[in-house]
């Protein structure tokens, strides 16, 4: 495979990962064009005043032991106050650290990764409650006792005669969670990330996202954190037995998660790789049934350029790469693609002197310790608040400020994506003030970032992307690897796994192709899939 070239579409979690693991592991050279400045695709981190900001929030957690190693080897876990951290990952029941020759010390370096204990709540009737839900005090006491018997006679229904055939993510979470808890505490949050009602939303985003979530794990992994502190808990970053959403530590880097790609773009080009930004791909040209090469144009300057390999990774969004095809696609598969729907993000950055909810801790400040709150209020259109504080407190210029990110799910065709910057920035404050978090008098500064494509949509014509997949797979040099490349809503962990698995296939003489569909990080999901 020497002298041959690698053209990759993408300069995110996929894209970046697929041309190290080229470089480290195959003579194949590759490509990598961007269509914007930054790296990490929605996974970067934005610079404003010398605030950093993360869109949508990202974890560096996964199950997968060859993920987890790949992130440490590119940024090591900090060690803190001079010594190792107590709290490390396993695998194979040993304890895994950075080399010793590495410098691990946050005052001497930035390239590290911290670990920060995950800490998210739901904000509802001007209440916090725990999230996931537990049938914990606090909640009793902010639901009261007759609603919390409504939930608990609701759920043991859903139990007793579940929905057999769950056809929409309605009846995927009425059968975890009973009626009444959905209606309490995921209908109304869900809806106003989507746009659309939960039952014209695909079962499948569930099993995605939350498969194996439920009032009983939730329950039970309660329990279990109890023992574990009491059995002072080993501290397993990897938390292999605990649900994806009931992780309670992650790893992060000091600066964002755009630190941890912007390093490996570094790498890249160290080890001869090519990444070339402002790239906007919009032509794929096809001969003797193979791509042949792809056409990008500039943003900045205009000149258009095109570019040659042997194989070809794509990560563009699913439409864009069909429009682009210069073959003649079959109109059904064109059709499917132009159908397909995505949802648009806006973050609206607030820095502020101090939050208005406030609760003690250790170090004497008054900053809740939330990472984020999902806001299930009604009567705001805002869907999460994020606290970059307690992500790194790196991440803020001025430690004695509260750096906040508003989260706005959108299309780009709502008007809210049309406003500008100094009236979104407004709705942000008025908002906030509105349900009791901020005072907006005490915002002292404000920035607006727009993120399109940001989630793929399992509805629209996504119950017949089967036609997609199975059309470009008649492509045997283009490989469909991350979120926007598949259309599939993967973290990062997921996207990264879809990339090694070409460049495994490749090495192995295999059709690059082979196995990528059944890339996810939580095996048991597909082990449930075969069973039923």
């Amino acid at each position: 495979m020497s002298d041959k070239q690698a053209v990759i579409i993408g300069a995110g979690p996929a894209g970046l990962t697929a041309a190290y693991e080229l470089l480290t592991r195959t003579g194949i050279k590759p490509i990598v064009l961007e269509c914007s400045e930054y790296m990490g695709g929605i996974s970067r981190t934005v610079q404003y005043n010398g605030n950093r900001i993360d869109i949508g929030g990202h974890r560096f957690f996964s199950k997968s032991d060859r993920v987890m190693d790949w992130w440490f080897n590119i940024l090591p876990m900090a060690t803190m106050n001079g010594s190792s951290q107590h709290i490390t990952y396993q695998k194979q029941s040993r304890e895994v650290h950075a080399d010793s020759d590495i410098e691990t010390d946050p005052e001497k370096t930035d390239d590290i990764m911290f670990v920060r204990p995950r800490k998210s709540r739901v904000y509802y009737m001007r209440k916090f409650f725990d999230y996931p839900i537990t049938l914990s005090k606090n909640t009793v006491m902010n639901l009261g006792l007759f609603r919390t018997m409504r939930i608990g006679f609701s759920y043991m229904k859903s139990m007793m005669f579940p929905i057999r055939k769950e056809q929409n993510l309605e009846q995927f979470f009425i059968n975890r969670f009973g009626k009444e808890l959905y209606h309490t505490f995921f209908k109304s949050y869900t809806e106003k990330v989507w746009g659309v009602k939960c039952d014209e939303i695909s079962a499948e985003w569930g099993a995605q996202r939350i498969k194996g979530l439920s009032i009983r794990k939730a329950l039970g992994h309660a329990a279990k954190s109890v023992l574990k502190s009491r059995a002072k808990n080993n501290g397993d970053v990897a938390q292999k037995d605990t649900e994806t959403s009931l992780i309670e530590q992650f790893l992060y880097p000091k600066y964002g998660p755009g630190q941890m790609w912007e390093t490996v773009a570094k790498h890249v080009e160290k080890m001869g790789g090519t990444i070339i930004t402002h790239q906007m791909v919009d032509k794929i040209n096809v001969a003797d049934g193979q791509i042949a090469s792809i056409e990008a144009v500039d943003t900045n300057t205009g000149e258009r350029t095109t570019y040659e390999g042997e194989y070809f990774f794509s990560t563009m969004p699913v439409k864009d790469l069909i429009n682009g095809l210069n073959t003649n696609v079959p109109q059904p598969v064109k059709d499917v693609a132009n159908g397909l729907v995505y949802r648009d993000f806006i973050t609206v950055g607030l820095l502020l002197d101090e939050l208005k909810i406030k609760e003690d801790r250790p170090d004497g400040s008054k900053l809740i310790r939330d990472t984020w709150v999902y806001i299930q209020e009604p009567d705001v259109i805002v869907g999460r608040l994020q606290i970059f504080n307690n992500w790194s407190e790196h991440m803020i210029s001025d430690p004695s400020k509260v750096w906040l990110g508003l989260e706005y799910f959108c299309y780009e065709t709502d008007d809210i994506w049309k406003l500008p910057d100094n009236e979104m920035i407004e709705l942000g404050k008025t908002e906030l003030d509105k349900i009791g978090i901020i005072d907006k008098s005490l915002v002292r500064d404000a920035c607006v970032i727009r993120m399109p494509k940001t989630y793929p949509a399992y509805f629209g014509t996504y119950d017949q992307f089967d036609q997609v997949r199975d059309y470009i797979g008649g492509y045997d040099n283009l490989f469909l690897i991350g979120r926007n490349g598949m259309h599939r809503y993967n973290n990062q962990d997921h996207s990264m796994l879809t990339a090694m698995t070409v460049v495994d296939n490749l090495i192995d003489g295999k059709p690059g192709n082979t196995g990528i569909w059944d890339v996810n990080a939580e095996q048991e999901y597909h082990e449930e899939k075969k069973a039923s």
